[in-house]
């Protein structure tokens, strides 16, 4: 499963192109965020990696300050990260 702009954008439902510079820089920080965490790059092919991408992307999208990743979803993240290892 690739990560890729279409799929990003219908998961975050925005429609057109104007914020997609930005929405490309958001999937790879996710990306990187991933592999910081330890996720290899092997696991970019899975399912549960994407959803880990996508709920990334949407929560830095839908919060644009300098909020960090709020609590309900760094448990969600936690969960997802370990298993993916």
């Amino acid at each position: 499963m690739s990560i890729d702009l279409e799929k990003v954008k219908h998961f975050l439902r925005v429609d057109g192109d104007e914020d997609d510079v930005l929405i490309e820089e958001l999937i790879a920080s996710a990306a990187e965020y991933l592999e910081n965490a330890g996720v290899k790059e092997a696991q970019e092919q899975s399912a549960l990696y994407g959803l880990a991408v996508k709920l990334l992307v949407q929560e830095w999208f839908d919060n644009r300050g300098v909020n960090p990743v709020s609590h309900k979803l760094y448990f969600s993240l936690q969960s997802i990260i370990l298993q993916l290892k």
